[in-house]
């Protein structure tokens, strides 16, 4: 696997072409897309534009950094200058934003090439990438298969290789899940670290933007270029960065590994159990102490309920048929929550973010499975609408705390089912403390093989 620091020096020493290496990735798009429908819209001129202009900057002996020249993929739900930014809806399938997030500014400034907007769960409201107005997108390992949502576009893309990376956003998992059943890294940093001014929201008091990426190091680099403090977000925090890639490389004194395994390791998938017990054992290696601990974890969805409904409440009232009908119903559930409900609710959420930080002063970081079953079948799902409702809840089981509580949290490949299945491990520290999370996941990556597997089924096609 070349990572994208490698990468970036041959495309410094002009080993490679930017240009040529866009192109290649556009020829994996159209061969391998129709497949995945992992992309909404690939910006074929506006990234063959962008590359030529990598390669005259880095020519003239401007490079920019590790991201200068790279493809890095959009969810379709971050606003894009002069591109459709849909939401996989047909509220919006004509709408074009006439300002960039700031993510997209901060990648651009960084050198990065985008290469096209990622399909999605319609509105970010699931966790299957099954309900889009542009169809499901299905799981590179298996087509037959999910990729995991909302940002199932964005993994299936980066473990098909359609780009380097990706930017999605998570809610309640909707970056580390989908990482998870592609056996990709997906990364929810703290909240408020990554501005979300100019994403599509789903509820606001819960976003998060963060890196999709094919390996540790990879999403470090990402979230280098995007972090940071955004006046034009209210949620943005004010809070110094670190240099993320560089602490991969600084020595990690032994942690205390928290195990909490009441509620994050119940019922459990028999081949997951599995893999996480493996996973723990080489983590061990590395820790100071592995601990068993409690924690009391909020699981009230009513708050985004309540702000779904908001930003949607209008439109549901003029124009309900633009949504897809159990989108439609998800929203409707937030239709009855009382002002004074959403408040209370607030006032909890900034209790359950003071509360959680205690629980560091005896772990240094909590370990659990990403999710608790591996990816399910479309066709299972497809028959069964309350099937698909209740496979979701359980696929964001694991993952939707850590949005509440606002810490930030990875997801790293740990295994495979016998069906060929990825299986994530997740790995959670306390606020701001990205580059913890991200050493002791890059040291298991280093100590395991898992993240150099890659789809053998994209790779006959491709060969054919």
């Amino acid at each position: 696997m070349t990572t994208i620091q490698e990468l970036g020096q041959l495309l410094r020493r002009k080993s490679l072409s930017p240009v040529e290496l866009v192109e290649q990735h556009l020829e994996r798009i159209e061969q391998l897309n129709p497949k995945l429908n992992s992309f909404i819209t690939v910006m074929t001129e506006d990234a063959l534009t962008q590359a030529r202009q990598a390669e005259k900057e880095i020519r003239d002996g401007d490079w920019r950094g590790s991201l200068h020249g790279i493809p890095i993929g959009l969810k379709d739900l971050i606003d894009t200058a002069g591109i459709k930014t849909t939401a996989a809806s047909a509220r919006f399938k004509d709408r074009v934003p006439s300002e960039d997030a700031t993510v997209v500014r901060r990648l651009k400034q960084a050198g990065a090439v985008l290469i096209g907007k990622q399909n999605l769960h319609e509105f970010a409201y699931g966790g299957s990438s099954m309900i889009s107005y542009y169809g499901e997108v299905h799981n590179p390992w298996n087509p037959e298969y999910i990729a995991g949502g909302s940002s199932g576009g964005s993994a299936a893309s980066v473990a098909a290789k359609l780009g380097y990376g990706a930017i999605g956003t998570d809610t309640a998992g909707s970056i580390r899940e989908p990482a998870a059943l592609c056996g990709i890294v997906g990364l929810k940093p703290t909240y408020g670290r990554v501005s979300a001014s100019g994403v599509i929201p789903l509820s606001p008091s819960l976003d998060h933007v963060g890196p999709i990426a094919r390996c540790v190091s990879d999403a470090a680099v990402i979230l280098q270029a995007i972090a940071g403090f955004d006046s034009g977000d209210a949620a943005s925090a004010d809070m110094p960065t670190e240099n993320y890639v560089a602490t991969l490389e600084e020595k990690l004194e032994p942690l205390r590994i928290g195990i909490s395994r009441k509620f994050f390791y119940d019922e459990l998938d028999p081949e997951i159990a599995s893999a996480m017990k493996h996973a723990l054992s080489v983590l061990e290696k590395f820790a100071k102490e592995m601990r068993e601990i409690g924690l009391d974890v909020p699981v009230d969805r009513t708050l985004q309920s309540a702000e779904s409904y908001a930003y949607h409440a209008d439109s549901i009232n003029k124009n309900p048929e633009l949504y897809q009908p159990e989108t439609l119903r998800r929203l409707k559930n937030g239709a009855t929550i009382t002002e004074q409900a959403i408040v209370e609710q607030r006032q909890k959420l900034t209790r359950y973010r003071s509360e959680i930080v205690g629980v560091f002063e005896d772990v240094d970081v909590l370990v659990t499975p990403t999710t608790p079953v591996p990816a399910p079948a479309i066709s299972e799902l497809k028959q069964n609408p309350d099937k698909l409702r209740e496979r979701e809840l359980l696929l964001l089981r694991n993952t939707r705390p850590f949005n509440v509580w606002g810490l930030p949290a990875i997801s790293v490949p740990c295994g495979f089912t016998n069906a060929g299945l990825p299986i994530g491990m997740q790995i959670v520290g306390p606020h701001w403390q990205e580059s913890r999370i991200l050493q002791l996941a890059h040291i298991y990556e280093q100590a395991t093989a898992w993240h150099k597997r890659e789809p053998q089924t994209l790779a006959t096609d491709l060969r054919g």
